[in-house]
């Protein structure tokens, strides 16, 4: 789908994901208390549904993501790590839950012609979608901001059936 579009910084395959909560910087000290935490969490697997193209930011557009159908195993997997995250001292903002993968970046001086070509895209593959599958397993990422955007770097992955795989 990246490649249907012509604009924008595209998010490289390794680094699409799903944001479940976000940490901002925290010592070793937590994410190593938080690390423990998060073993806890087991299942039930969140059902993904990829439910349509959109983008944030109004006129200036940010971003373009892949809407995620909010199935009730994935707001329980979000609420459970965040609950977590406050467990160990993290403090983490009320905010909407809006469960997206982000495909695209745009710069904030857009480029001459980028709405239209934005609005065409959206126009054209807005409805797309991809047949429902599980997750087996959740992460904790460390990110690094680079001009080119975000590398992430895999701290711990956590099965939700039977614990952490380091």
């Amino acid at each position: 789908m990246q490649a249907e579009l012509s604009i924008g910084r595209a998010v490289a395959p390794e680094n699409l994901h799903l944001t479940l909560a976000f940490l901002d910087e925290q010592p070793e000290m937590v994410l190593a208390a938080l690390h423990d935490e998060l073993a806890l969490i087991t299942g039930p697997q969140p059902r993904i549904r990829i439910a349509g193209l959109d983008a944030l930011g109004g006129a200036k557009a940010r971003l373009v993501f892949a809407a995620v159908s909010p199935d009730p195993a994935l707001v329980s997997l979000r609420k459970r790590v965040r609950i977590a995250a406050r467990a160990v001292g993290v403090n983490l903002p009320r905010e909407r839950f809006r469960p997206h993968v982000t495909l695209a970046r745009f710069r904030q001086r857009q480029v001459p012609g980028e709405s239209e070509k934005l609005a065409a895209f959206l126009a054209r593959e807005g409805a797309f979608s991809l047949p429902e599958f599980m997750v087996a397993d959740f992460a904790l990422y460390r990110s690094t901001l680079t001009p080119e955007g975000p590398i992430y770097d895999t701290l711990a992955s956590y099965s939700l059936a039977i614990g952490p795989d380091l």
